[in-house]
């Protein structure tokens, strides 16, 4: 048996239980993984609080997607592991094209062994499992859907947020010009620090204004927005002709109209697809590959929340962050580091 937490409803953090469940066995293509820490993404809240597409059908649930841990037993025809390899990933937590993934917070969880990378050498576990869901996002919106190169100028809206600060420091990396959108002093030097070359407020700042400082008024090459809302109205206005915008947030209504007169290209980032459909799971294993390999090239960095949160306070993790305390990401320790 293994200790687990898990949903018993949707609601408030007091529907996560702490309980014993049997150890999962891995099917052809899987591998177990024996969980050592998962980090807290607002996914995970947002699905123990509503029926959204990948809240899993059916509870109780074990949530969290994001994960570090020790490779324990394979399934059979998985070549790409060795038991006792150190991993990380997102692969569960959230209901899939064949039923529901379970998720990480648990001392022994299953998964698709595509889904899954090497931990980078250089991270722990607690720093390894801050990074997987937020930096393939990042990638994904940077360098899938757009195209940032050292001649791109590049706005990021959320810069200091969990998405954006891995995109900031990516976009940073690949040698672009990077304005980073943010609201609050703090948050500008967190920004600054991850390697943008300006912060703005937009809500001080007009689109125009901005636009005119950094790029000369011609408009950026690539936006990318994290923050919804306003932040993406004026990233209609801010890109270049024929420059690339992406979004992470889908769910409301806005003018396209200055867009459609920039003929700019308007693209959506949904990092769980290959959970939810299966589509894309091999692009989604070398995503993490890439990531590890920032990490330990020291282009990456995840940023910590530095209160530790054992198992079986999982919840006060969820109540911490739905308080709006969190400073960086918030790590739930599973188990002791081996």
């Amino acid at each position: 048996m293994m200790r687990a937490v898990i949903a018993v409803e949707q609601g408030t953090p007091d529907v996560l239980k702490l309980v014993e469940r049997p150890i999962p066995e891995p099917a052809a293509g899987e591998i177990r993984v024996r969980i050592i820490a998962s980090s807290l993404n607002p996914i995970d809240v947002k699905v123990r609080k509503a029926a959204l597409p990948m809240t899993p059908g059916t509870f109780p649930a074990v949530l969290h997607s994001d994960f570090a841990g020790i490779v324990d037993a394979l399934g059979p025809g998985v070549a790409k592991f060795a038991v006792g390899d150190e991993v990380f990933g997102f692969a569960g937590g959230f209901k899939g094209p064949a039923g529901d993934v379970p998720g990480a917070l648990a001392e022994y969880a299953v998964y698709d062994a595509a889904l899954v990378a090497r931990k980078p050498a250089n991270l722990d576990f607690r720093a390894a499992s801050a990074l997987p869901l937020t930096a393939a996002t990042a990638w994904k919106a940077l360098f899938d859907k757009a195209s940032v190169t050292p001649a791109s100028k590049v706005f990021i809206s959320g810069g200091a947020g969990g998405v954006g600060y891995m995109a900031v420091q990516m976009a940073a990396a690949a040698g672009a010009y990077v304005v980073a959108g943010t609201r609050s002093e703090e948050s500008a030097a967190l920004a600054l620090g991850a390697g943008a070359c300006a912060s703005v407020d937009l809500s001080v700042e007009t689109a125009a204004d901005v636009i005119g400082k950094h790029t000369g008024g011609r408009g950026f090459d690539v936006i990318f927005d994290t923050v919804g809302g306003a932040a993406l109205d004026a990233a209609f206005q801010m890109v270049r002709p024929t420059g690339d915008v992406v979004t992470v947030v889908g769910a409301a209504s806005h003018n396209l109209a200055p867009l459609y007169l920039r003929g700019g290209n308007l693209h959506m980032v949904l990092v769980l697809l290959p959970i939810m459909k299966g589509i894309g799971i091999e692009r989604h294993g070398e995503i993490l590959e890439i990531v590890a390999a920032m990490a330990e090239e020291g282009r990456l960095k995840p940023r910590l929340d530095p209160e530790r949160f054992t198992l079986a306070q999982a919840a006060d993790a969820h109540r911490k962050y739905e308080a709006g305390a969190a400073k960086g990401k918030l790590v739930i320790d599973v188990a002791q580091q081996a």
